[in-house]
């Protein structure tokens, strides 16, 4: 309830200050000391002051002049530049303003929801190298706040700032927009401002204004709906009861919290009655079965005594959904959902040589809880270290209902497109960075529409053509499956695919890099290396560099073999890790797939099964999660995703 009222002030407050105050001059939250503005383009500098009032822009030798129209508006073109800076930039009327450490460069837009969202700080233990090295203050970020709008589009943000990065500001930083930056940076010499604006969970129908939504009446009619403030408040009182309400029913029928004087996260209390279980893993594997509620859970942990009062720390993978860590009966932790990984500090002197108790209450409070299999468990101190996977101490604190999820205001049609979109549209971009999907995935068929009238609603708005659009395919997710079959992924990795027949657009294709378990996969490096590749080709006209994977062509059949004809296979094909490429399927007449042998032969790959004597198509990495599939051309990138019973793809 408190994040639904702070959004409601948010929005009022972004009202607030769209009207200029005592007659002066104010800017836009973008146009702020440190921005990044646009290299070799006209350049729209913008903002309010009283009506009629007449002020003068100076700017790298160039000086404007401008009135503000009847509401208050004004705006000025600066002519193209060129890359450079720190520059100074006046505006003088009444009051006068500076805006200073200006550069020049390139602008990215970077949308999305979580894996777009996602901080370098998240994926910290896979980059300490990278991170200790950020300083570079030609890479600037400014990450626009989480809010949502249904009656009209905001002319300004709430907050904001630029920020360049070095080792403490990068923290914050969009990870694949770090990592795309520095490739860019590094291949172009030219400064980088990344304006992230992306929402976790976010559908792309969110993203959309609501004049494009009139194509979809369904997501039209709810964003009428949702500008009704009574029934927006109704709802998320609604939700504030409902939630306070089954945490406080959790608390009272926790049998850890019943005895007074008994403490379940104390080292001393006695765990005789407690089962047994093995940690990671689900509870739908256990006797915790369909269990939603609190189970605590303990394990003993032997410390030797070199390092006994070290400070360390403690891995807890993924927990579905929330839990709370204590170490010896010190508390050392909490995440409240299930997404983030759990990584706690051990505090010096806490560790004691011998016996140590770690006890973890688990809250489940919808689906299947338990530990995320595949993930680090571990406790480390000094050189010590231990892992924290096998036999565990559990008893069931308190039994209850599902509960249900809030309403989130900001997966509401047309909410982000007005609040956290249009307030950049007079921006100048050189292009965008889309990193979306997981939302949607249960609807590929409307995806193949949404997102293309997604990209032309984008660039109707931003009025400044056909601006590069790359999109980050869905990477792999979920368990494996053993034998072919239809997936919902890959048919929503194929209507991303579908997109790229609009101009100026690319892909990065990361079915090789995600995790099955978890849908905020930490390698963001090798995501933003391959949307700077896209880049390259898309947005800065490079044809030296190989941009992309492998990409289908064509097909032809010759007997009981298929030849698959590929574009963009570099300096050729290769089978990573194998002689021979692998997740290749075959079907005959009866459109029955069947795992397939394959084998490179130049620039096309030879399918073929003994058993199927008419092939008529082929499938390539067709599954939520293509374990096995491992065709990429010498320079290192995947073979894209594609089916020819239906055949679709990139042919730049």
């Amino acid at each position: 309830m408190k994040t639904q009222i702070l959004h409601l002030q948010t929005i009022l407050l972004a009202l607030f200050i769209a009207i200029p105050l005592h007659g002066q001059v104010r800017l836009p939250r973008l146009i702020s000391n440190g921005m990044v503005l646009q290299r070799d383009t006209e350049l729209k500098i913008w903002g309010w002051a009283s009506p009629g009032e007449n002020l003068t822009v100076t700017f790298a030798g160039t000086e404007l002049t401008a009135s503000a129209d009847d509401g208050g508006e004004w705006m000025v073109m600066l002519p193209p530049m060129k890359a450079g800076g720190p520059h100074t930039m006046t505006i003088e009327a009444s009051n006068r303003l500076t805006v200073s450490d200006i550069m020049i460069g390139d602008v990215w837009l970077c949308s999305g929801q979580s894996n777009m969202e996602l901080p370098v700080r998240r994926v910290r233990p896979l980059y300490e190298a990278e991170i200790a090295a950020a300083e570079n203050k030609f890479i600037r970020s400014f990450i626009v706040p989480k809010v949502f709008s249904f009656k009209e589009p905001h002319k300004d943000l709430s907050a904001g700032r630029w920020v360049a990065a070095n080792p403490e500001t990068v923290l914050d930083f969009s990870a694949t927009a770090w990592f795309f930056a520095v490739h860019l940076y590094d291949t172009y010499g030219v400064p980088v401002g990344l304006l992230t604006s992306a929402f976790g969970g976010s559908p792309a129908e969110a993203w959309i204004s609501e004049e494009s939504l009139k194509e979809f009446p369904v997501h039209y009619n709810e964003l009428q709906k949702y500008k009704s403030d009574s029934l927006m408040a109704a709802i998320a009182a609604a939700d504030h009861k409902r939630t306070q309400d089954w945490y406080g029913q959790l608390m009272k029928a926790d049998e850890a919290y019943l005895t007074p004087g008994v403490k379940w996260h104390d080292p001393a209390m006695s765990t005789d009655d407690w089962k047994t279980t093995t940690v990671p893993g689900h509870w739908s594997a256990t006797e915790l079965k369909g269990l939603n509620g609190a189970v605590w859970f303990r394990k003993e942990i032997t410390v030797p005594a070199s390092a006994a009062g070290q400070p360390g720390s403690i891995n807890l993978g993924r927990i579905v959904d929330a839990d709370s860590s204590f170490l010896n009966g010190t508390f050392i932790g909490t995440v409240s959902y299930q997404y983030p990984p759990r990584r706690y500090t051990i505090p010096a002197g806490l560790l004691k040589e011998g016996s140590n108790i770690l006890t973890v209450r688990v809250i489940s409070n919808i689906g299947d809880g338990g530990f995320v299999p595949e993930k680090h468990y571990d406790l480390s101190a000094g050189d010590f270290r231990i892992s924290l996977e096998g036999e565990w101490k559990y008893k069931v604190g308190a039994v209850m209902p599902p509960l249900r999820g809030q309403t989130f205001f900001g997966y509401t049609p047309g909410g982000l497109f007005n609040a956290m979109l249009a307030p950049l549209l007079n921006y100048g971009i050189k292009g965008i960075l889309w990193y979306q999907g997981e939302s949607n995935a249960g609807r590929p068929d409307e995806y193949r529409k949404l997102l293309p009238a997604l990209i032309r609603d984008w660039r109707k708005n931003l009025g400044q053509g056909d601006v590069p659009f790359l999109v980050v395919q869905l990477p792999n997710f979920m368990e494996a499956k053993e034998t072919p079959s239809e997936s919902g992924w890959a048919m929503f990795r194929e209507a991303q695919t579908e997109a790229l027949k609009l101009p100026a657009t690319g892909m990065a294709v990361t079915y090789d890099i995600g995790e099955w378990n978890d849908i905020h996969p930490l390698n963001k490096r090798d995501v933003g290396k391959r949307l700077a590749l896209a880049a390259g080709k898309v947005a800065y006209g490079d044809d030296e560099t190989v941009f992309s994977g492998p990409t289908y062509r064509s097909m032809t059949v010759r007997g009981r073999k298929i030849l698959i004809s590929f574009d963009n296979t570099g300096s050729g094909l290769v089978a990573r890790g194998s002689r021979r490429p692998g997740h290749f399927a075959i079907a005959g007449e009866d459109m029955q797939f069947v795992w397939a042998k394959a084998r490179i032969r130049g620039d096309r790959v030879i399918v073929k099964n003994r058993k199927i004597k008419r092939p008529v198509a082929v499938r390539y990495a067709w599954a939520d999660n293509p374990v096995g599939a491992n065709l990429y051309n010498r320079e290192g990138l995947p073979a894209a995703p594609f089916r020819t019973d239906q055949a679709v793809g990139s042919r730049h």
